[in-house]
């Protein structure tokens, strides 16, 4: 239980204190009245004892009585009615709550620290975002016990209020104060005429009320005396007189008020009397002693007065029909303790203000309260306690005589405790005795009166065995209340006993306890039996017993009581050893339950929200929403209207497991006092709505118009729109393709203020820097809401909210004089002249959707442009209410069904469920404007509620991580993308692709036209496209317009420009040369960016041209995404950047064609006087047809094989000239073989001003003309690409510190053959019945003699997984020395002889044939050569061939050839026999002439020369 401010042993001893009646002539209640004070209350702060007082029991022994505290009160005739006891016990439990101010009272229980007595009770919200900061200090004990003052108040007033009972005498009256004034006419006859007043209510059959302990009632006679008024020798007259007629013990002089009027306001008096009568205004004497408001209609509730001063006949007219005590009925007349109770009364209230009212003790001095201390203790010492004493000897003398035993009744008891016992008979067994009755003088009830006065005196142990005496006999008697009062004071009476030898009787109180309850049906005595069970349990740190009894207390019939006692039980749990946190949180929230039907909004406030500390976070959703709700309602009925809207959000704002129906409810009670709320302040600013949520990382904003879509066979550009998916790597390629070209256009480097165009911004995106919007151009921010109740919500006149800062960019700042300019207190805006808002009248999001909602903003000036939030009317939709079946009709049903969630714990808590009762019952006033309210607001049903608010979109920026400090801590960055920057009117460009294919052959051909339109106000100019594939793409050079198509490629749609050639049927090649210059290829690395022809580079505002676009396959197979970025310029000058872009994403799907390969070696060819055809290749091409026949493809023809080199040229075919066509069906292969000679000396002179020869082998009925558009452009655009490949793949060369490296190079260049081909081609294709020709071409460059080139490009395979291994890398060096492969190529050797020679043997034994040996030097540096005759051949297949052969002459030669010279060797060949030789065997060695290497390299030999010797 919670802590108490008394011990349990001091509240007991003030609980059962002896009762003292005051009876008071009207002089004398007048002279009190001075004070604002009756009598008995003039005294009440003086009736405790501050000494030790002794007396004998019936042995004689002494007994001291410690802190002795008395009760004196004014005589009432009638008792109070119940429901005013009710009504008073429920307004005193709702003044008494906690202090302002105080630091919070922390419970650390377990993982839990909760914060018990709040600060305040505003502070009683839902959530604690700091209340871990009020752990601050505490002491070093563990556990904490709170305060809760309206408990010990409750439980004062409710032990005040107890009336007398007939079967105990704890609250009767033992002595009769008669007060008298010294200033009456006749003060002794003033004490006869009290006396006989007093003898008459307590004798006469007329008053059943108040209770006496005995007959023979303690009288003591008091004269007052008023110093200020009253004559001191007169009242020391009457005080002798009466003690002469009364006796010295029961007499007292009484002087008071010695305060004069005249007596200054300095003097400071303490005021005693405030902490009992201020304490409440309710807990005034007279209310508790019996005030009571009087019925309309009835005679039976009537005030009852004082009777000081009133004669017979006065006092004979006072009724007296309540002959019981209300708290004594069944339980069958119980009324609630809520809003069903009356209101107070006009008489009533105006008794309380006249007590609260006013100044107390105006009249009195310090010496004036130690003469009534004074008194008390006199009357105690020499009146009470010698007639208690005295009661006590004559009550053990009857009790001894009439039972025939022993002298004293502590032996007697000794034979009653040993003797034979009768059988204790358990609750079941005993009958319902209530309807026995004993009468005053019967044996029993002695005993009983006996051990009451011995309780009452602090002589517990007496009083022990007299009530257990008593419990006995009761039983005996089956007088089951009877029996059930002595158990109850005899356990109080063990517990109490200094030192007690016995063990605390929980048993008793038990048994007391269903006694009262059950067979009784006296709710009153057994809330009395546990509340004092409880305290002494708790005491003895018997936390679990004592909750276990106040919850069983607990019923429907007080929804006060039980709200009290679940929350010390409550308190209780959290007090144990091991506190049992959930325990008590639960009971909490059952108290709270409770204190919410007793109409206690404050309590049921604090209680819910005590709990919430416990519920908060755990997962526990539907107990966080019942708590939440409850909060949110208790907080509204307080005009606590933000703590209701934050209880009401805080439900919205977390995933919900509620019932549709039950989040609805929840929803429209938000609504509602939300609404409520803003009308209270209505020029306030809009507050933050919790629904729906936003997803602020997830805002997107889009800068510019929506694109044209496609209309027809024109493709608008893709460009950047909302609806497309964003791609880091996309995105980082646009970039890069944008840096390349606005480095290239300032020439070669990026500004340093560029900042890269981004049109639709995300949280992916870089949006460090605020971005850029143009005037007149739409800014799209993309909202994604979130719907997380399971009901559909409807947004009405959702805009964005904005401020905008006017700013002339092109002008100074210092210039810009304008103010701010915001839609924030005029949300409705819809247009204005600066800033165009859009307004979506309608949104609806499904339960549980995410939707999203694009907003947009046009601006028309420039400046500063910062989106603020959304604003919207949120409200349910009307086609919920049929769903859900609630009925609006009714308030007070919309509430039932929002608390049906309490319901589980309800039924495990023990409280029977009501079919129509609910948490809150709309009693009150404002409850009732709630629900009516809730209802039917400005005249509408719920559903129809709508409130408006705003959100705001704040996102957070990325997490900085770049510092050390950064690093260290949390950090996050700015982000803008929500504040652009509005600039002046820019060119805007959209671009339609007009008949653009989405699907070719490798390699294929296609002419299409691209269509620029300038949609802007302003010229456009440097217009760009850059694209990291150029080879799929072109323009056509600057000559192609110069060009144009000849008439039979118009005929037969080709793209080519074609002529007919007499030569066709010849195999000789038809050259021509040009400047790669003329098809856009410059020095630098531009290849990527491409100027667009435009007439005049310049695109008027409005105007439109259309350029012819080539396009060519891709020579890889798949889906291809190739990115066009366009850019251009305008021609004015601008503040910020002056440039735009525009995207395009282009995907074709491109199928296999032709695979050619090519391979060069040298030709054999060789003569000894020719120049000009000294080095010649020939030329092998391998040409599949590998496409799979799924587009269609019948067959292919190659129609044309051309080449472009610096240094070689195609010269002729040497295939058979039936074969000139080539015809491949699918899967079937051509060899083509070629010649290939080196240019002339005057087209190696063009050659090296940078031209290139073109050579057309023209195998088809017409010639292509390979050097013009589009053939030569995708020519160079598929060298460069080539070039760029192996450059990226080619590891940095580190040049040689020797003057070999530029020998090596030479030596390289004997091998190097820089020649292309391109292989021309033309496909039928049959679609949709009807035959079509595509045309293509194919590119193949040949590097180097012997190695195979392939048009199609390389693809590494995929790499098995190794084992990761760590190498060193080493830069790579050029090496030093040429490789034994390059050396082994420096001479090309021929052998000229006849192939057929004939001798006669038979003539001359020996035949001599004439050889000639040629030797070139294809390098360009002197070489040193050997050539060795002397060959022995080394194999049996060598000996056969070779035969007697031999060589005659010098065997052995050395020479000595410069770079590119024939040298020629006449050699003798002698042979002995007819047959077949091979005069292959001279060996040639060679070395560099100015390498210094002793040895020399053997080159490599051509075919074996065989020769055929015939013998005539």
């Amino acid at each position: 239980m919670a802590q108490c401010v008394q011990s349990v042993q001091e509240f007991i001893q003030d609980t059962f204190v002896p009762m003292v009646a005051v009876l008071c002539s009207e002089a004398a209640d007048g002279s009190t009245r001075k004070n604002n004070l009756s009598f008995a209350e003039l005294v009440r702060p003086f009736c405790r004892l501050t000494s030790e007082v002794h007396m004998r029991d019936p042995n004689n022994q002494s007994h001291v009585i410690k802190n002795l505290r008395i009760s004196v009160t004014s005589i009432v005739t009638q008792p109070p009615q119940q429901t005013t006891i009710r009504k008073l016990l429920s307004e005193v439990v709702s003044a008494s709550q906690p202090a302002e101010g105080l630091v919070a009272n922390v419970i650390t229980a377990g993982d839990y620290d909760l914060n018990i007595s709040d600060r305040s009770v505003k502070a009683s919200v839902p959530w604690y975002n700091n209340w871990k900061d009020t752990l601050t200090q505490l002491s070093s004990s563990k556990f904490y016990a709170a305060t809760t003052p309206w408990f010990e108040a409750y439980r004062e007033y409710f032990f005040q209020s107890m009336p007398p009972s007939d079967h105990e005498f704890l609250h009767h009256y033992l002595a009769c104060m008669l007060v008298v004034s010294s200033r009456d006419s006749d003060p002794m006859e003033q004490f006869f005429k009290l006396s006989q007043e007093q003898h008459r209510i307590q004798h006469s059959s007329d008053y059943s009320y108040p209770k006496w302990f005995i007959p023979n009632t303690l009288k003591y006679y008091v004269l007052l005396h008023d110093v200020s008024e009253g004559e001191e020798e007169r009242a020391e007259t009457v005080y002798e007189e009466m003690k002469h007629k009364y006796g010295t013990q029961v007499c007292y002089l009484l002087k008071f008020n010695s305060r004069m009027p005249s007596s200054g306001a300095d003097e400071q008096i303490p005021d005693p009397w405030s902490q009992y009568l201020n304490r409440n205004n309710l807990q005034n004497q007279e209310i508790c002693d019996g005030f009571v408001p009087p019925a309309s209609k009835s005679k039976e509730c009537v005030i009852g007065v004082e009777l000081d001063g009133l004669d017979n006949s006065i006092n004979a007219g006072i009724p007296n029909n309540c002959k019981s005590h209300p708290f004594q009925g069944s339980a069958k007349s119980r009324e609630l303790d809520g809003p069903n109770q009356a209101k107070p009364v006009e008489a009533v209230n105006a008794v309380m203000k006249q007590n609260s009212s006013g100044a107390r003790g105006l009249s009195l001095t310090l010496t004036d309260h130690d003469r009534i201390r004074q008194f008390i203790q006199e009357f105690t010492f020499r009146g009470l306690l010698p007639h208690i004493e005295k009661t006590i000897r004559q009550l053990n003398d009857q009790l001894v005589s009439r039972k025939g035993l022993s002298r004293t009744l502590f032996t007697a008891t000794k034979k009653w405790f040993s003797g034979s016992k009768v059988p204790e008979k358990t609750i079941n067994e005993l009958k319902n005795a209530s309807s026995l009755l004993y009468p005053p003088e019967a044996p029993e009830l002695q005993i009983r009166k006996m051990a009451d006065l011995c309780f009452l005196v602090q002589h517990y142990d007496l009083a022990y065995n007299c009530y257990h005496t008593a419990k006995k006999d009761f039983l005996n008697d089956q007088a089951m209340l009877y029996a059930a009062g002595a158990l109850e004071m005899a356990a109080a009476s063990v517990f109490l006993q200094p030192g007690a030898q016995r063990q605390y009787p929980t048993h008793y109180m038990e048994t007391a306890i269903q006694t009262y309850k059950d067979l009784c049906k006296n709710l009153v005595l057994a809330e009395r039996c546990t509340l004092l069970s409880a305290e002494i349990l708790k005491s003895q740190a018997k936390y679990s017993e004592a909750a276990t009894l106040l919850i069983r207390m607990t019923s429907e019939d007080s929804d006060l009581r039980s709200a009290i006692l679940l929350e010390q039980a409550a308190h209780c749990f959290i007090n144990m050893r091991s506190p049992m946190v959930r325990k008590f949180a639960f009971h909490m929230i059952l108290a709270g339950h409770r204190f919410g039907k007793a109409d206690q909004r404050k309590h049921a406030l604090r209680c819910y929200s005590q709990a919430m500390q416990v519920y908060k976070g755990k997962g526990w959703s539907l107990a966080e929403d019942h708590i939440n709700f409850t909060i949110g309602r208790q907080s509204f009925t307080l005009r606590q209207l933000d703590n209701a809207v934050a209880a009401f959000r805080h439900i919205l704002i977390k995933d919900s497991k509620q019932m549709a129906s039950q989040q609805e409810a929840f929803l429209r009670e938000y609504l509602y006092v939300y609404k409520s709320v803003s009308q209270l302040s209505p020029e306030a600013p809009l507050p933050q709505l919790p629904l729906p949520y936003i997803k602020s990382s997830a805002t997107r904003v889009f800068f510019g118009h929506d694109r044209r879509p496609s209309e027809g066979e024109k493709q608008a550009a893709t460009h950047v729109s909302l609806d497309q998916e964003y791609e880091r790597e996309a995105s980082q390629q646009w970039k890069e393709l944008e840096e390349r070209v606005v480095a290239i256009v300032n020439k070669g480097a990026i500004p340093q203020n560029f900042q890269y165009t981004q049109y639709c911004l995300n949280s992916q995106t870089d949006n460090l820097r605020f971005p850029v919007a143009v005037v007149e151009e739409p800014v799209t921010v993309e909202v994604v809401f979130k719907n997380p109740l399971k009901v559909p919500l409807l947004l009405s006149d959702l805009s964005l909210l904005w401020k905008f800062n006017f700013k002339d960019f092109m002008k100074g700042s210092e210039e810009d004089a304008r103010e701010s300019i915001s839609n924030e207190k005029d949300s409705h805006m819809k247009a204005s002249h600066n800033i165009f808002t859009e307004v979506i009248n309608e949104f609806q999001i499904s339960g549980e959707e995410t939707k999203t909602v694009r907003l947009k903003l046009l601006p028309r000036l420039t400046g500063e442009l910062h989106i603020l939030g959304i604003v919207y009317n949120l409200s349910t939709v009307s086609s919920a209410l049929k769903q859900d079946g609630l009925d609006s009709s009714s308030g007070t049903q919309i509430a039932a069904n929002c608390l049906n969630v309490s319901s589980p714990s309800l039924a495990k808590s023990g409280i029977k469920p009501q079919a129509t009762h609910n948490l809150h019952q709309p009693s009150s006033i404002d409850q009732l404007e709630y629900y009516h309210g809730l209802s039917w607001t400005e005249g509408k049903v719920p559903h129809g509620l709508s409130v408006r608010g705003r959100q705001d979109l704040e996102i957070q920026g990325p997490r900085l991580n770049n510092t050390k400090e950064e690093k260290t801590s949390v950090k996050y960055g700015s982000d803008r993308r929500l504040d652009p920057i509005i600039t002046e009117t820019k060119p805007l460009l959209e671009v339609f692709f007009i008949n653009f294919p989405t699907g070719l052959l490798c390699g294929e051909l296609r002419k299409t036209y691209v269509e620029f339109v300038n949609v802007s106000q302003c010229p456009l100019t440097g217009l760009k496209v850059v694209c990291k594939d150029p080879d799929f793409f072109s323009f056509g050079s600057k000559t192609s317009a110069l060009t144009p198509l000849s008439p039979t490629a118009s005929e037969n749609c080709s793209a080519y420009k074609t002529v007919v050639t007499d030569c066709a049927g010849t195999s000789s090649a038809i050259t021509s040369s040009v400047s790669p210059a003329d098809f856009g290829m410059v020095s630098g690395n531009t290849r990527w960016v491409i100027e667009v022809p435009l007439p005049d580079s310049v695109l008027l505002p409005a105007a439109s041209v259309q350029l012819p676009l080539w396009l060519r396959g891709p020579d890889e197979e798949g889906v291809h995404e190739i990115n066009f970025l366009f850019y251009y310029e305008s021609t004015k000058p601008h503040s910020k950047s002056g440039h735009r872009v525009l995207r395009h994403t282009a995907i074709i799907c491109t199928s296999r064609s032709l695979s050619v390969r090519a391979t060069a070696c040298r030709s054999n060819a060789l003569e000894a006087e020719a120049k000009s055809d000294i080095d010649n290749l020939l030329l092998f091409l391998d040409v599949a047809n590998i496409n799979t026949s799924e587009a269609g493809v019948r067959e292919f023809h190659i129609i044309q094989v051309s080449s472009c080199s610096e240094h070689w040229k195609l010269q002729k075919c040497i295939n058979p000239t039936e074969d000139k066509d080539a015809k491949l069906s699918s899967r079937e292969r051509a060899k083509l073989c070629f010649r290939a000679t080196r240019c002339q000396h005057s087209e190696a002179t063009s050659c090296s001003e940078g031209r290139y020869i073109f050579a057309d082998i023209v195998l088809g009925s017409e010639q292509i003309i390979s050097a013009t558009t589009p053939c030569a452009d995708f020519f160079f655009q598929s060298c460069c690409a080539a070039q760029s490949r192996k450059a990226a793949l080619q590891p940095p060369m580190v040049p040689s510190r020797h003057k070999t490296g530029h020998v090596t190079k030479l030596v390289q260049k004997c091998n190097e053959v820089d020649l292309n081909i391109i292989v021309l081609w033309k496909a039928y294709v049959v679609e949709d019945n009807k035959q079509l020709i595509l045309e293509g071409q194919l590119h193949v460059a040949l590097q180097s003699i012997g190695k195979e080139a392939c048009s199609l490009p390389h693809v590494q395979e995929a790499q098995e997984m190794v084992l990761l291994k760590f190498i060193r890398l080493e830069q790579p060096q050029l090496p030093a020395r040429p490789s034994l492969e390059q050396l082994s190529h420096l001479i090309k050797i021929s052998l000229h002889y006849p192939e057929y020679y004939d001798h006669s043997f038979h003539q001359k034994s020996l035949c001599l044939v004439p050889v000639t040996l040629v030797l070139f030097n294809c390098c360009q540096i002197e070489v040193d050569i050997i050539v060795d005759l002397r060959h022995k051949a080394t194999s049996p297949e060598m000996l056969e061939v070779h035969g007697s052969f031999t060589w005659l002459g010098q065997t052995t030669y050395k020479i000595q050839l410069k770079g590119q010279e024939v040298h020629t060797v006449a050699l003798k060949a002698c042979f002995v026999h007819a047959g077949v030789y091979n005069l292959g065997t001279p060996r040639v060695f060679a070395k560099l002439a100015d390498q210094n290497v002793q040895c020399e390299t053997s080159q490599q030999n051509s075919s074996p020369a065989l020769i055929i010797i015939n013998s005539v």
